[in-house]
């Protein structure tokens, strides 16, 4: 709020605010750079406006960097690997500095589901076509594949409808393996991590170009993919379970319906 001074001849001059330090595209509300609670603090820097808005930008690089991953997967598997892996990596560092900043939005959260999501339903939709020779497993991927999205959508919907805060709050009484799985975070990193490995070493695996820095690596990649495999294993019984507490919560939510409207239709007789 400017301020008055009173000059000796008795006028008054309004002095000016200083200028605003933070570059002008920072300067108002910004919901897609997940930098809501910045606005308006007179002591912000453009330095601390950057560690503000540090979840944003680890959030779309890994966009971007799984993006581009993509466009390697059919021709260059190193590279699309490490592409692949750096965006799961920041996927990580993302929540941290979400929470570390408190930069926590529900944008954030759906963006960060649907990301997760279309990345690996991608990698999952290259592995039905990658072993042509067993046909079994084309089958078995789409599975997986429709599996992951059925149960994360009915979850999202079901916990909407339920009034929660977030996708992520569910109690004991709905289910002790969710609750589990979601408020433990090195529970939840732990299977989210393995279930991304299993998958990417089935898809370095899949590709047979004799040279001899694959054939030094090829018994860590099966390795890998046999360590991995129970937990990743574990990923899919989630999966089930989440979309089948899901079903169950919305049939719940649909039976309090139609009593409420039972009720008001007697009050109404």
């Amino acid at each position: 709020m400017a301020s008055q001074k009173v000059l000796a001849n008795g006028s008054s001059t309004k002095s000016h605010p200083p200028p605003n330090p933070l570059p002008r595209w920072l300067q108002t509300e910004n919901v897609y750079l997940f930098i809501p609670n910045i606005i308006g603090k007179d002591m912000v820097t453009p330095l601390r406006a950057f560690l503000l808005s540090l979840t944003s930008l680890l959030g779309y690089a890994r966009i971007i960097l799984a993006s581009i991953s993509l466009l390697y997967m059919p021709i260059h598997p190193l590279t699309c690997t490490i592409l692949y892996g750096v965006s799961c990596i920041l996927d990580a560092l993302d929540g941290y500095a979400a929470r570390k900043f408190s930069q926590s939005t529900k944008f954030g959260a759906v963006l960060d589901m649907v990301t997760d999501r279309c990345t690996t339903s991608c990698l999952l939709m290259f592995l039905s076509a990658a072993y042509p020779e067993h046909p079994s497993l084309k089958i078995l991927f789409q599975f997986l594949l429709s599996l992951d999205l059925a149960s994360h959508y009915m979850h999202m919907y079901a916990m909407m409808e339920k009034g929660a805060g977030s996708h992520k709050s569910v109690d004991r009484k709905q289910s002790k393996i969710l609750n589990l799985y979601y408020t433990n975070r090195a529970v939840l990193f732990t299977f989210c991590a393995f279930n991304e490995l299993h998958f990417v070493s089935l898809y370095l695996l899949s590709f047979p170009s004799p040279s001899a820095a694959r054939d030094a690596i090829l018994p860590f990649i099966k390795g890998l993919a046999w360590v991995t495999f129970p937990i990743c294993f574990g990923k899919q019984i989630i999966n089930f379970v989440q979309m089948a507490r899901a079903a169950e919560t919305l049939v719940n939510l649909d039976k309090e319906a139609r009593q409420a409207s039972q009720l008001n239709g007697d009050k109404t007789k």
